[in-house]
């Protein structure tokens, strides 16, 4: 897929949401795995049990980096600090596992190796000064250079501890030299002015060159480091993109992307199909949802990351993948198969759930530029079977796009708010309203559960807040943040950036808290996902969904139409 244009001066290519958490380390040596718990501060009456709570979380996460499993130690770590968000050893551990998680991603991702061998160290740097500036303009929160320089040193420090970083770019550094220029940076650099990002470039060129010559390490990457240490420590949701990653965004932004047409979830040892898109290379090769992958290329997902090897199913065009499945029967197959350009469907599963009551229902998956137009046809087809009522799933919905979440909302509210979004930056505060055209008038139920995020629960709160429609599920996960996509002049770079929070119509921020549901349902399964032995459940064993239909039985007298004004049925006037 081409690239989309610069747009100046705000370069701003696409407004997504996500999380926002702050955070502060205030100290060096941040390589090194903390054996204790720092003290807790308390948030619940019941000390003892979250103490004993906290102590247990953060003794589980000690373990994972001790075996230096990174991404389940980041997965941990950021499901324990929701639980308790005021322990800072918690979010501490959390950035240390996301540093070392970020260097051995970022050098197993080829087009981030190229810019390693191809940048200058001048370049580097220009890319480094022109990520600060953005920060500077568009970052949510006021940035602190010295907390930018003290993070910038620990990615740093943390790369020189890997094995990844130190085999490609030190491979013939003495393994002592290595550690005792990695122990000396914090103090190279502690008295060095903070004061303007200007000041950080010079310090960054300064322990660049130092890097060259104590150790022979190439200034690029010295300088990318501080760079990734900059940007992925500020909140969960900001951070740089390499060259395919930057593509990779915008292909899931426009609804395509090239691959095989698969939707995966990590597990202990395999990659797991949740869901392989109809005519896509996957479902043609007879691969199913609920089997696994266990082999891509060379790697084998029982001794390299599992998202290290999901990494390797990305590649050109028509070019092809060797893989080995595991089906149902446990039995391996190998594959070749042929990545093309795949339609990724935000809209599934669409049907009446009841059809004597033409409960209508439909599966958004995400939030994308195709969501409103698809949102659409699926409601103009159910329309005219006859549908009286209509449920919208959003449960596993991660979100997307601030604009379609936006758009989707407003063909089922005819005024008021949907959601607001207040920046540091002025231009970030925004309110948007709902309009009376082409607006749906068919009751209303929205499914959500904790994995209903950021753009879904924009959805969701402006359902929730206008009282249109009933909110069944859980609580949602608590995204409160939208971020903008930045192009890089200095080199083909992105820059993914928390700009602003959002709240909900009667003003709740969502970031932490999420949307609470109507009525609160534990879920049996995850919605139109296979269980664990890859079989798919029915309606009847989906306890949100039934009460879902248990909730139109008791709100809508039967055989009723839906109208409004005398318009036609589900459909307000100027819908076209």
């Amino acid at each position: 897929m081409g690239l989309l244009p610069r747009v100046k001066p705000r370069p701003f290519l696409a407004r997504l949401t996500a999380g926002l958490v702050c955070f502060y380390l205030a100290t060096s040596g941040y390589a090194q795995v903390v054996s204790q718990a720092a003290p807790v501060e308390m948030r619940e009456p019941q000390a003892d049990q979250q103490a004993d709570q906290q102590a247990k979380a953060l003794s589980q996460g000690l373990e994972m980096e001790k075996e230096q499993l990174w991404s389940e130690a980041v997965r941990h770590y950021e499901s324990a600090s929701r639980d308790f968000p005021k322990n800072a050893t918690l979010y501490q551990r959390l950035i240390i596992s996301r540093l070392h998680y970020d260097v051995n991603r970022r050098y197993q991702d080829e087009s981030f190796l190229a810019s390693v061998r191809e940048l200058s160290t001048s370049q580097a740097l220009d890319l480094y000064s022109e990520v600060l500036a953005n920060l500077n303009t568009h970052y949510v929160d006021t940035v602190d250079w010295q907390r930018i320089m003290i993070h910038g040193t620990a990615a740093l420090e943390v790369a020189l501890t890997e094995e990844k970083f130190v085999g490609r770019m030190l491979a013939n550094a003495p393994a002592e030299r290595i550690e005792a220029f990695r122990q000396s940076i914090h103090r190279k650099t502690r008295n060095r002015s903070t004061a303007t990002r200007f000041d950080l470039r010079g310090t960054v060129a300064f322990v660049a060159q130092i890097a060259q010559r104590e150790l022979g390490l190439s200034g690029t990457a010295t300088v990318l480091e501080f760079l990734g240490g900059t940007v992925s420590t500020l909140d969960p949701y900001t951070r740089l993109l390499s060259p395919n990653q930057l593509d990779e965004m915008f292909s899931n932004i426009e609804g395509n992307f090239v691959g095989l047409g698969i939707e995966l979830k990590t597990t202990g040892d395999s990659l797991q199909i949740l869901s392989v898109i109809p005519k896509g290379p996957a479902q043609e090769a007879g691969i199913l949802p609920g089997e696994r992958i266990v082999r891509v290329e060379n790697a084998r997902t029982d001794n390299v990351s599992p998202e290290v090897v999901a990494d390797l199913l990305r590649g050109l065009e028509h070019t092809y993948v060797s893989l080995t499945v595991i089906g149902k029967d446990d039995q391996p197959r190998d594959m070749s198969v042929q990545r093309r350009r795949v339609e990724v469907p935000c809209v599934e599963n669409v049907r009446f759930v009841n059809v004597d009551k033409r409960v209508g229902y439909l599966r958004l998956t995400n939030f994308q530029k195709t969501t409103t137009r698809d949102v659409e046809r699926a409601l103009r087809d159910l329309h005219k079977q006859g549908m009286k009522s209509l449920i919208i799933d959003l449960r596993g919905n991660p979100g997307g796009l601030l604009s379609a979440a936006v758009e989707v909302a407003d063909r089922f509210l005819q005024s008021g708010k949907i959601v607001t979004t207040r920046g540091r930056n002025a231009r970030e505060n925004f309110e948007y309203r709902a309009h009376a055209t082409n607006t749906w008038s068919v009751p209303l139920v929205v499914l959500i559960d904790n994995d209903s995020a950021s753009a879904s629960e924009i959805f969701a709160g402006a359902i929730a807040d206008s009282k249109r429609g009933a909110i069944i599920g859980e609580t949602s996960y608590g995204k409160g943040s939208v971020q903008g996509i930045f192009r890089m002049d200095a080199a083909k770079f992105g820059l993914c950036i928390t700009t602003a929070k959002f709240y909900s119509p009667s003003g709740r921020a969502i970031s932490r808290n999420g949307v609470i549901p109507t009525i609160e349902v534990q879920p049996s399964y995850i919605a139109a996902r296979p269980n664990e032995a890859g079989e798919l459940t029915s309606d009847h064993e989906d306890t949100v969904l039934q009460r879902a239909m248990e909730h139109f039985h008791a709100t809508t007298p039967t055989g009723s139409s839906i109208a409004n004004r005398n318009r036609q049925p589900g459909v307000v006037a100027g819908s076209p």
